[in-house]
């Protein structure tokens, strides 16, 4: 491992900013692949180099803007972090975030797919999830103590980007049978 990976890794530096695992494992094989792109340890790039690869990633490798964004803030993080040194480029490239718009199913598209499934179990689930909105892993991890039924409140806890403590309310046309 080269001083240069092993200063950008270093557990308190990430850690301290409070980045998740998957985070700094993405951060260290962006700047992996720059590396490797140029052949040359990317402390030794320079700016019109970093231009070019970013154009290279959007052009050629025809990254989605959010993957842009996840090489940008890896990239950054290793310049103004790690080597301390401030990189205008990395200022005025900012990859557009996409707008799209959810896919809404028609109330019987809901359920002829709840339908389908024959485990109650995982029907009560699905169905948790969907009418209170929930994401996959919030409903997955959902335990019964976190049910207020009296208030119709859900209170979540880890949520993504661990967030604090939230509260979902129950829709009153809510339908679901908790077991």
């Amino acid at each position: 491992m080269t001083p240069l990976r092993q200063k950008m890794i270093d557990a308190k530096r990430m850690q301290l900013r409070g980045l998740s695992r998957r985070t700094q494992d993405a951060y260290v094989r962006v700047v992996r692949q720059l590396a490797e792109h140029y052949g040359k340890p990317p402390d030794q790039l320079s700016e019109e180099e970093l231009r070019q690869y970013f154009l290279y990633l959007q052009n050629e490798r025809q990254y989605s803007s959010s993957s842009c964004r996840v090489a940008l803030n890896g990239i950054k993080f290793l310049y103004v972090t790690t080597l301390r040194r401030p990189w205008p480029t990395l200022e005025l490239i900012r990859p557009p975030k996409e707008e799209k718009l959810p896919v809404i199913l028609s109330q019987a598209e809901v359920k002829r797919i709840l339908g389908c499934l024959e485990q109650p179990v995982y029907r009560t689930c699905l169905e948790a999830i969907y009418s209170c909105g929930l994401r996959l892993l919030e409903g997955v991890q959902l335990q019964v103590q976190q049910i207020d039924s009296d208030r119709q409140v859900l209170h979540l806890r880890q949520a993504k980007g661990r967030k604090p403590p939230s509260v979902k309310y129950l829709h009153s046309d809510v339908s679901v049978a908790f077991c």
